[in-house]
């Protein structure tokens, strides 16, 4: 029994590098010089720990599959407009899980649990998956700590109420206890009263 936990360890651990080493190969670097996916793949698995207790190892190695070489397919591979928008963040889901399941397998990590994580970051069953949820969860809380700022920078030809909008949408994906959490952040004064008028 003891040995099997060992190789369970094991086989996580060796996910865990494989997954960061995906990571590292993101071109797009971070303030401190980190690849930028290994920073958010941080800040997914810490949100998930804070939310889950205990989270699981395989739902932390889902927490950092989340953006899983998202980089390879940019936003404009896809055509502009919402719909094209949508298409391109659903094909993402599905390679973004292919790929960690791909990982997890290779790692040697057992074919039941290299499913959940798949499905979990494929976002299938939001709502009623409870892994699924906490990794909506956690991406919401980390849009709304650390890229909200710069979101709103990109887009300062937005009108109000769209970003209202675009608040209040981010939300309703949310549990209780991630709305509770994303309450208690620290947000700018701007910030702070856009997500107050979405959830007022």
């Amino acid at each position: 029994m003891r040995f099997r936990v060992l190789r369970q360890m094991d086989t996580h651990a060796r996910a865990r590098q494989l997954i960061d080493a995906a990571h590292a190969a993101d071109p797009q670097r971070a303030a401190d010089g980190r690849a930028a996916e290994l920073v958010y793949a941080d800040r997914m698995e810490a949100w998930v720990e804070r939310l889950v207790a205990p989270a699981t190892p395989a739902l932390r190695l889902a927490a950092r599959a989340q953006h899983l070489e998202r980089w390879l397919v940019p936003r404009t591979t896809f055509p502009e407009g919402r719909a094209g928008y949508l298409t391109w963040r659903r094909s993402l889901y599905t390679r973004q899980a292919e790929r960690a399941r791909e990982l997890l397998l290779a790692a040697g990590v057992d074919a039941a649990e290299a499913a959940d994580v798949a499905t979990w970051v494929s976002k299938t069953g939001l709502r009623t998956n409870l892994g699924t949820q906490a990794l909506e969860d956690a991406a919401c809380l980390v849009f709304l700590e650390n890229e909200i700022g710069a979101f709103a920078a990109r887009h300062a030809d937005y009108p109000r109420e769209k970003f209202v909008d675009i608040l209040r949408k981010t939300w309703r994906k949310m549990s209780p206890a991630a709305q509770a959490a994303a309450a208690a952040l620290p947000l700018p004064d701007g910030i702070a009263a856009l997500v107050r008028e979405a959830t007022g």
